[in-house]
Formats: C-alpha cells, structure tokens, sequence
C-alpha cells in the first residue's frame, strides 16, 4: 500500500527539575548549597532515510513522544538528558506545521533531518542562587516543557522521469519493460493507483529513475479522479515523458489537455524537458497515422511499442539526452 501523507504529533521531552541540596560532609556541618541542575528534554528529530518509500508507518503510529530529563542532584550532578526521538521518513518528504502550514523542512537526501519539537531546558539548582545575603536558598527552578505540535508528512517522489497520460496510454507497460519494476497492468481505467518507481538501466552502467504516475483526467488538478493526490509527485521529476496511444483520434488535443492539467496544477511544470511519445504502435496494421499536425511542437516525438520493444532503445537514448543537456 502506497501512503503518501500523515499527520502526527510530537512532544518533546520536559526539562529536569534542578535540585534543593546542601553540602554535608564530616567536618562541614553547614556546608552551601549543591543542588545540580536538571537535565535537558529530549528532542523530536524527523530524519529523511533512502530505505523507505511510503509513509504507511505512520497509519499506525501517531504520536511521537521523546524522553524527559531528570532531576539534578546533590554534589552539582547534573540530570541526566532525556533521549531523543528520530522519525524516519522516506527521502522526498516535506514536513509541514499543521495548525498554520508553515513548511519546516523538506527532506530530500539521506540523512537530512530537523529537529520538528526542541525538548525543554532544564532547571537550574539551587546553587546557582546563592549570594552574600541568602548563602542557603532553598528553592531551584522547574524544568522547561518540551514543545508539542501536530505536523504533516507529504511524500514527493523523486524520481528522473515521470511518465504522464491519460488512464491506459501503457505507461504501466512501459515501466514494466524497461525497468524490474512489477506494476498491475490490466485493460481497464485506472489500473495503477499508486506511483511505482522503476530504475531504468542505459549504456556503461548508468541508469535513471522512471516513474509512473497514476492516469490523469480532465479536471484533475481540481481533485477530480485521483487528481490532487498524485499530481505532486511530477513536481520533482526533471524530465516529463507525454504516453498518448498512437491509435487515439485527436493526438494534439490529448496532448493540450495533458499539459492544460499541469499547468492549472504548477505551470513550472511546462518548463521542465518534455517529449511525445506515441505508444502501441504494434496496433497500427501497417495503417499510416497522420503526424502533420504534430511537427510544430518543440519537443521531440517517439514511436514505440513496449509489447514488441520496438523504439525503446531509441526511447532511452532519447530520455538520457534530456537528462544530460
């Protein structure tokens, strides 16, 4: 199953009350105060980590809450600290403040973290308050609460190249037939509902990450269909592949509508590397298809066939050259 947001909370941990001591020792019977401080309150931590690839966890889980410090002691000892809290998250995750949207951080490397709830300072003890007039305090100060807030999770993949059309245009296909990726492929709307990912290998060991995003139908960037909830993860795509069946009646005026729905969305997405490609050429029949009507766009146009391979080469050729220029 393929989560892409969650909401949690995270509490961090409460600051150590200091202590109230005194020094006692033979020979010193009225000894000054020694009360230590209390330690510090663990922090909550969301860390970004290349194994995880959906947010599922936190279905399950959703409260996060660190360690609180300890109580100083006599002699000056200081608490111990609570312990932190690390939250790991998939590489491609923005952390948002739920109550005002404010984005805290946005992970998108492995091992990049923030701190999302600062743990509270401790108290401090009571010989910290000692002075010519009041040697003997007896009173220190409380520890500091932790922060506590709700936070938003929201997944973007990241990937190289992100396959865009509408429902059965065989991007599924042609993940399948360039990469190991395993996606349900079947002859009917909306197959894929989730994103999968798939490393697509080229020439002299070098490769790209290829994503299929689920079908897209007019209206989606208003939620329609799976709408809204995948078309984020083309966001972080440096290459856009346009999949239309060769065989549709109105080529260009897919292809408009397609774009329409990226730009109603982000119209940064129509700046990024594009191309056409033309699939299930395999069912033409040796019937020519009129392509005049395609040679004014600026961007290069594909013919292929994941079922035969024919064209695909090409077509990786094709994509590495984008990647590259």
């Amino acid at each position: 199953m393929f989560i892409d947001e969650a909401k949690i909370t995270v509490i961090a941990g409460n600051g150590g009350h200091g202590a109230v001591s005194f020094r006692r020792e033979k020979y010193v019977p009225k000894g000054g105060p020694d009360g230590g401080d209390g330690g510090k309150g663990g922090d909550v931590i969301v860390r970004a980590d290349h194994n995880l690839h959906t947010l599922l966890d936190f279905r399950y889980r959703r409260i996060f809450k660190a360690k609180s410090g300890k109580q100083g002691e006599g002699s000056q000892k200081t608490g111990k600290s609570g312990a932190d809290v690390i939250i790991r998250v998939p590489c491609g995750t923005i952390i948002k403040d739920a109550d005002t949207g404010q984005v805290l951080a946005d992970l998108i490397h492995d091992g990049e973290q923030v701190i999302v709830a600062k743990g509270g300072k401790g108290g401090r003890g009571n010989a910290h308050f000692a002075t010519p007039t009041q040697r003997a305090p007896r009173y220190a100060e409380q520890g500091k609460p932790g922060e506590q807030r709700e936070i938003i999770l929201e997944l973007k993949l990241i990937a190289d190249v992100g396959l865009v059309g509408f429902p059965n245009a065989g991007k599924s296909t042609l993940l399948s037939r360039l990469s190991a990726a395993k996606p349900k492929i079947a002859d009917y709307p909306f197959t894929t509902l989730s994103p999968n990912l798939g490393i697509v290998a080229y020439k002299d060991h070098l490769s790209f990450v290829m994503a299929d995003i689920p079908g897209l139908i007019e209206g989606a960037h208003q939620g329609k269909g799976l709408g809204l909830k995948f078309l984020k993860h083309i966001e972080r795509t440096r290459v856009l592949a346009y999949l239309i069946d060769i065989t549709s009646k109105d080529i260009a005026g897919e292809l408009a509508a397609l774009r329409h729905e990226l730009e109603e969305f982000n119209p940064n997405l129509l700046k990024k590397p594009s191309l056409l490609v033309l699939t299930k050429i395999d069912l033409l029949n040796e019937k020519p298809v009129d392509l005049d009507n395609l040679h004014q766009l600026e961007m290069p146009i594909m013919q292929i066939s994941a079922i035969t391979g024919r064209g695909l080469d090409e077509l990786k050729a094709k994509l590495w050259e984008l990647l590259n220029s």
